[in-house]
């Protein structure tokens, strides 16, 4: 049944620090409450729609994409107001169309671009130009029309209705009442009906929602608090007027407005013109422009040939020739050719520029074609990479090439990418830190007031679990001195009641480390985009799988100080002793670089520094890049747990049990326990006769833990393997033992990628020593305690320094 009523004024914590509203919390309560729709109006930003428009289509509910923008008071480029307020006014829009959708997407864009004064604002000549496809009300009491009201300026208050309404046409302009017992409602309510009588105008009722629930009133002061760094005793801190700006229902709003019935039920006739459907499954890939008279595929396909000579010698085996026609087929048909040379153009340009570049971690390491490409420097057919497990033929999917940079010249691959598609049309990708358990303990317990001890013996009660903080109700459970304290100290209690409320709400937006978009068309014709006030970075105001969603093509531009490391010893090495490395072309097959590696003497070699990394080096007694790969995938939460098993079976081959024979050549390269998606696959390939395409979709299936999924992948694992005479009892075990592999394995072409570089790093160490320390203690210089560890090693293993007196401390 409908709740006759839909809410159009809703925030969440999408308002960062102003909201307390997690989107999840909306829609249970939209489902609860019979409402057949909702919209999202976060302040100024966008930043939850694709969340918001996912959840509610899933939970049956409409979603109604909406923004509370702010509207400045003349020109959004007048930056000559003192307070936030002073300059602007609020001002409701929702979208109506996919076309209103792509305005607001603008509108919100150019508020943080162009008109960011304390908020992100728009103006008059703005929305003349991106209103198609827009409704707008008069907003809430910060409103232009009701803060003319409340300074008894009728005349000004009419004014601006019919300069709305010449902007927006009178059927996208809407009269907003609101009713949270305050003073300032009783007198803007019935002049805005009257108002909205006058000019022939819908008059809607909403909530100015911030919080879910009316007993969240306390923990959103809470929160505001937190956002103006003020202290709960302060009398003069930002905080709300009353305990009324919750979610409510319909039967509560019907009895708010008794006066304004129709007001109520015209929300739903709004929602009903809301008819937003947004495509989800686009390819924005920018196109690549191949020389003239060249088709794009033609070019690519040149290029591959070439590519495979430079590789594998004039004459390549056919096999590898047979495996790049058949990823070029699936690249072609799959329409990422562009994707292809536009990462190849930028690869290129780097090494053609001199920027180191990385071997390419994750799943593109698995492609001949980006090996001939020279995208990656793993060669998939030596190391048994699957081209699958990157692009897979029978489920279309966004490739995604992760690719690390020189940390010092990162920016000129940036600086590259905006002048070859366009500034508009590239931008970084946003991310939002989030209030995590000890975090949000000591941000409820300053505002509380609370002494910094009493605060930091709570927080420190609170355990980490495996890589990462528990959460609030865990850490109570699992810790007693911290149960008894919150239950025996008031105050603690309420912290801690605090503290569980705003558990994981977004707190600060930043800038995604690696995550760059480039479009086809201008960005902000496809998502909104953000700009920090203290910053020249433009970001997508989605987080990056969102942004991918949209269809925007993602680049992972890691900036790496490894990299910068090794070439600057490269550099040292040519200059003082006449050598000349192609670091990139070195035999993993060095005999002191495995003996550096199996003393456990790592310090400075890339991802195997670390005390657990270097007592596992030597109990492993590494001897191969591959057992490098291993210890990498090895040293995780999951995998940890086999590290004693694949030890011992190394150094015992009689250990070694296969559950059937045909596992023994997947699994033999790590002694019989599996460690990679890639072998998941495999296995799958071998025992039940998947394609590895379908295999692919096994693993994805096992990942998302989904009972109704698996029971089909069970099934058809079990009919595949009878086909090759395996017994259901020996399948189904099979089955088992592979779904828990997927739980914890490793993508082997990422892991791969790091042993190279950490092989790279301990070929230098080992056979260089000098200059790797000398290009260490130059890019490291910022960092006077790794600095000191350095030093330290140099000395304790006799090579020179030649400052021995320097200070470290005192830098």
């Amino acid at each position: 049944m409908s709740s006759g009523f839909v809410h159009l004024h809703t925030h969440s914590e999408y308002s960062v620090l102003d909201g307390a509203s997690k989107v999840a919390d909306l829609i249970e309560r939209c489902t609860r409450y019979g409402m057949r729709a909702c919209a999202l109006t976060d302040h100024g930003a966008m930043f939850g729609a694709i969340d918001f428009y996912k959840e509610a289509r899933d939970a049956g509910i409409k979603p109604i994409i909406g923004c509370e923008l702010y509207m400045a008071k003349g020109s959004r480029t007048d930056r000559t107001g003192r307070t936030s307020g002073g300059s602007n006014n609020h001002f409701l829009t929702l979208c109506e169309s996919e076309e209103g959708y792509h305005n607001l997407c603008r509108l919100s864009s150019l508020g943080y671009l162009e008109g960011f004064h304390y908020k992100p604002r728009v103006d008059l000549d703005l929305l003349h130009k991106y209103k198609a496809g827009l409704i707008a009300t008069s907003s809430c009491l910060a409103g232009e029309i009701p803060q003319f009201i409340l300074n008894d300026d009728l005349d000004s208050a009419s004014a601006a209705v019919e300069k709305y309404i010449e902007i927006l046409g009178r059927d996208h302009f809407l009269m907003e009442i609101q009713e949270h017992g305050l003073p300032e409602d009783k007198k803007v309510n019935p002049i805005i009906a009257e108002l909205a009588e006058k000019h022939g105008l819908v008059l809607i009722a909403t909530n100015d929602c911030h919080y879910t629930d009316k007993d969240d009133a306390e923990a959103h002061e809470v929160l505001l608090a937190v956002q103006t760094g003020a202290t709960l005793d302060q009398d003069d801190r930002f905080k709300f007027p009353s305990d009324e700006f919750y979610f409510c229902s319909g039967e509560e709003m019907k009895q708010k407005f008794p006066e304004y019935p129709e007001a109520v039920t015209n929300t739903e006739k709004v929602a009903a013109r809301c008819n937003l459907e947004l495509n989800l499954d686009n390819h924005l890939i920018p196109e690549f422009v191949p020389p003239e008279g060249v088709t794009i595929d033609a070019y690519l396909e040149s290029l591959v040939e070439n590519g495979l000579k430079s590789r594998y010698g004039d004459t390549p085996d056919q096999t590898y020739i047979d495996r790049a026609k058949f990823e070029l087929g699936v690249i072609e048909q799959m329409g990422f050719v562009d994707y292809f040379l536009v990462v190849w153009d930028l690869i290129n340009f780097a090494r053609e520029t001199g920027v180191p570049v990385g071997p390419g971690r994750g799943s593109g390491a698995g492609s001949i074609v980006a090996y001939a490409l020279k995208i990656t420097n793993i060669d998939p057919m030596r190391y048994q990479l699957l081209f699958e497990r990157f692009l897979n033929p029978e489920r279309v999917s966004m490739p995604d090439f992760d690719i690390d940079f020189c940390y010092n010249r990162r920016q000129e691959i940036i600086d590259y990418t905006r002048e070859k598609y366009g500034a508009d049309n590239v931008c970084q990708i946003i991310t939002f830190g989030r209030m995590l358990a000890k975090q949000v303990v000591r941000n409820v317990g300053r505002v509380m007031g609370m002494s910094y001890g009493d605060v930091d013996r709570v927080a420190k009660l609170i355990p980490d679990g495996a890589g990462k903080t528990v959460n609030l109700k865990d850490a109570r459970s699992v810790e007693p001195e911290l149960d008894r304290l919150i239950r025996d100290d008031n105050e603690i209690g309420k912290l801690w009641g605090y503290a569980e409320r705003l558990e994981g709400t977004i707190g600060n937006c930043g800038t995604h480390a690696a995550g760059v978009v480039i479009c086809s068309e201008p960005l902000m014709d496809h998502v909104p985009l953000y700009k920090a006030s203290t910053s020249d970075v433009v970001a997508t105001q989605f987080e990056m799988k969102n942004a991918e969603q949209v269809g925007l093509l993602k680049m992972d531009y890691l900036g790496l100080r490894t990299l910068t490391v090794i070439h600057e010893t490269v550099r040292l090495i040519r200059e003082t002793d006449g050598i000349d490395i192609d670091i990139d072309a070195i035999e993993p097959n060095d005999d002191k670089a495995y003996a550096l590696l199996r003393s456990g003497n790592t310090t400075g070699i890339f991802q195997l520094e670390s005390s657990g990394m270097r007592e596992l080096s030597k109990r492993i007694g590494l001897e191969s890049l591959e057992e490098i790969c291993a210890l990498v995938a090895l040293y995780r939460p999951g995998p940890m747990e086999l590290k004693d098993d694949y030890i011992a079976n190394k150094h015992d081959n009689s250990r070694i049990k296969y559950d059937h024979p045909l596992l023994e050549p997947i699994l033999k390269e790590t002694y019989g326990i599996a460690l990679y998606q890639e072998q998941v696959m495999q296995i799958a390939q071998v025992v039940a006769g998947f394609t590895l395409g379908q295999a692919d979709i096994m693993r994805r299936a096992m990942g998302k833990k989904s009972a109704s999924l698996m029971a089909e992948q069970r099934s058809k694992f079990v009919e595949g393997a009878a086909e090759k005479d395996i017994d259901k009892k020996t399948a189904t075990k099979l089955f088992d033992r592979i779904e828990q592999f997927a739980g914890y394995g490793f993508n082997k072409s990422h892991s791969m990628a790091y042993a190279f570089v950490a092989y790279q790093t301990a070929f230098l160490k080992a056979n260089y020593p000098c200059e790797f320390m000398a290009a260490l203690l130059t890019s490291e210089s910022g960092n006077l305690d790794k600095v000191a560890m350095y030093v330290d090693e140099c000395r304790r293993t006799g090579i020179e320094v030649l400052a021995p007196d320097v200070n470290m401390s005192g830098g």
